[in-house]
């Protein structure tokens, strides 16, 4: 599935809206970089891989933008371990 990832600076997140529900990731911003804060994807879209392409997007976001990540959300930090590729982000 191919999603439509926007930033919504006003809530401070990355989101996608499939089927009328809204997944999303919580950023805050620091100094040169980026945190990740929170996941949520609603119950209705579990189990489609969005979690991930998320998590994917924001990584690639901070490093087109040359930010450092703080990944204190547990599924972007968990994301982040199973893909060593973006451990220049850290």
């Amino acid at each position: 599935m191919e999603l439509t990832i926007q930033q919504n600076t006003t809530k401070h997140q990355f989101e996608t809206v499939v089927d009328g529900h809204t997944a999303f990731i919580v950023y805050k911003l620091f100094p040169g970089g980026i945190a990740y804060i929170h996941t949520e994807v609603p119950p209705e879209l579990e189990g489609k891989g969005i979690a991930s392409q998320l998590a994917k997007y924001v990584l690639d976001y901070a490093r087109e933008n040359h930010l450092k990540v703080k990944p204190l959300c547990p599924y972007v930090h968990a994301y982040m371990k199973r893909h060593p590729e973006y451990n220049d982000l850290l």
